[in-house]
């Protein structure tokens, strides 16, 4: 019966050591195989997620069932320890959630770093195991078992250390898809490249430029939000082909240097700006180091290039001074500027407005897109065209045909339901402006899903209530997403006078979606704002 219980502990030990594995690879995956926004979510979640209750116990049962095995004083009794072992290591919920928003993916790059954690794993396992055939037993199998709890607690520093001895061989990887794809651009001098970067609005601008220019070119642009070197490279090296004319990138940051690590793999004719805001705040320090690092792509495009900014943001604008070429400016508030828009109206059918062009010529524009930021999109991608030959009445035909992006105020029915996704990366402008959407619809009970936004630094709780605050009168039940990332949200709606019975919190997204199938009726419209990745779930 011994054995059976030693049998029956090494394998719920290695079922959870894998399982704890497998969770913290899927975690630095999503966050982007960086090092240290992977090492902040452990600090942030040390004793949460990461270091678990049961760890303690475990290691508490396994030096209790060492003792007694030492002092001879049963071997049921320690047995019996090795089995409750097993059961507080299985007893781990998070591990074994199967609901994930995304889950993980196989990528090559995750299978060379999961072979190397693996083998990292294994190696306290085979120590243990060598002590055991050494000791012999009983005092070597408890050996053998400590080296499974060792595997199953260090698991998050097991990745840590994988991906550092990974990094040299990832770095050449990498580089050699970068430089395939310098030498493709390389050859291509007919090809136009339109660069875009800004703190918000970067995805949506982009897809709107790509559809305006296709009313002339064939144009390609990045996917999704494909917006970092080995993004650019995925696309450059596997789908330009020699009949595309222009090519549309989204330029992302995260840390100084990254637009012009882009840069220097494509370099834009055309440089667009949308915003400069509060948006990775929390690595880059201060919204002047973000402004700072979005004139990297003034700096770096080619010679004479045309530089596109919106002239309603003060930082943007001041870039003009720093191009060597054309200057195109864009505003919906009214600022000096060579494209602008008068005359906004909004509908569920989306939006509808005048624009006024350098020559001073003006068309009628209609978008299914929402949103004032969105006419602003609109905007800068009618300068690029203009900048490109195309007449704005060629650019008024082309609006109608933009798709709204994905999760990005997508209007949907679902059955009797309106539903407002705006589900993708909220940001604080972007955010207030979803909610004065909202509270244009006077079809039934207006409800936001929302867990706030993130990733804002220092300003993240002030943001927070702000956004709850500017909710408050257009709202008529607020859904939070997470007690304790939410709570600044709580505050802001209480500050207006919001009552709290219309306030209700949830531990998840699929635990909001289950009590709206209970609460809603038809006409209401809901408003999905932000959906975090897994790994802010506090579920």
């Amino acid at each position: 019966m011994i054995v059976f219980l030693v049998l029956l502990a090494t394998a719920f030990a290695g079922w959870r050591a894998w399982r704890r594995l497998s969770y913290f690879l899927h975690v630095f995956q999503l966050e982007g195989y960086k090092i240290n926004e992977y090492k902040a979510w452990i600090r942030a979640r040390r004793g949460r997620l990461v270091f678990r209750t049961s760890h303690a116990i475990g290691l508490s049962l396994l030096a209790a069932a060492l003792l007694f095995f030492w002092m001879g004083a049963g071997r049921w009794l320690a047995g019996l320890l090795l089995f409750l072992w097993a059961v507080a290591f299985a007893s781990s919920r998070i591990y074994r959630r199967e609901r994930q928003k995304k889950p993980i993916a196989y990528t090559p790059r995750l299978q060379r770093l999961l072979t190397t954690a693996a083998v990292l794993t294994v190696l306290p396992v085979s120590i243990g195991l060598g002590l055991w055939i050494s000791l012999g037993a009983p005092i070597g199998v408890l050996f053998f078992l400590a080296g499974f709890w060792a595997a199953d607690f260090y698991a998050p520093r097991t990745v840590t250390l994988a991906a550092r001895l990974m990094r040299p061989v990832e770095a050449r990887i990498q580089e050699g898809f970068k430089e395939e794809a310098r030498q493709s651009l390389g050859l291509r001098r007919d090809l136009k490249i339109v660069g875009i970067t800004g703190s918000y609005g970067k995805t949506s601008t982009k897809f709107v430029v790509a559809e305006l220019l296709r009313q002339r070119h064939n144009v390609l642009a990045t996917p999704s939000s494909y917006n970092t070197p080995m993004g650019v490279c995925i696309v450059v090296n596997n789908q330009l082909q020699p009949e595309h004319q222009v090519l549309v990138l989204e330029m992302g940051m995260r840390y100084p240097g990254d637009i012009a690590e882009l840069c220097d793999l494509a370099r834009p004719d055309i440089a667009v700006v949308t915003s400069v805001g509060v948006a990775h705040l929390e690595t880059m320090g201060t919204i002047d180091a973000i402004a700072h690092e979005k004139t990297e792509i003034i700096r770096h495009m080619k010679r004479g290039g045309m530089a596109v900014l919106n002239a309603d943001d003060e930082r943007v604008a001041a870039m003009a001074e720093l191009a060597s070429g054309r200057v195109w400016r864009v505003s919906v508030e009214g600022n000096e500027a060579d494209i602008t828009a008068h005359d906004i109206r909004y509908g569920p059918d989306g939006s509808s407005f005048v624009v006024r062009d350098d020559e001073g010529e003006e068309a009628s524009f209609t978008t299914p897109l929402l949103g004032k930021h969105n006419v602003l999109n609109v905007l800068l991608g009618v300068a690029v065209g203009r900048a490109m030959g195309l007449s704005l009445r060629q650019l008024a035909h082309a609006a109608k045909r933009i798709e709204p992006v994905e999760h990005r105020l997508q209007l949907k029915q679902e059955g009797p339901i309106t539903v407002i996704d705006d589900a993708f990366n909220s940001n604080p402008v972007g955010a207030r402006n979803a909610v004065e959407i909202l509270g244009q619809f006077d079809t039934g009970r207006r409800i936001i899903v929302t867990p706030g936004m993130v990733e804002l630094g220092e300003r993240q709780e002030e943001e927070n209530q702000r956004f709850g605050a500017a909710m408050a009168d257009h709202v008529d039940l607020a859904i939070l997403v997470g007690p304790r990332q939410t709570e600044p949200i709580r505050r802001g709606l209480q500050s207006r006078g919001f009552p709290d019975d219309q306030i209700q919190t949830v531990n998840s997204l699929f635990e909001a979606r289950s009590f709206l199938k209970k609460f809603a009726r038809p006409g209401d419209v809901v408003l999905y704002e932000n959906d975090l990745p897994d790994q802010y779930d506090e579920a």
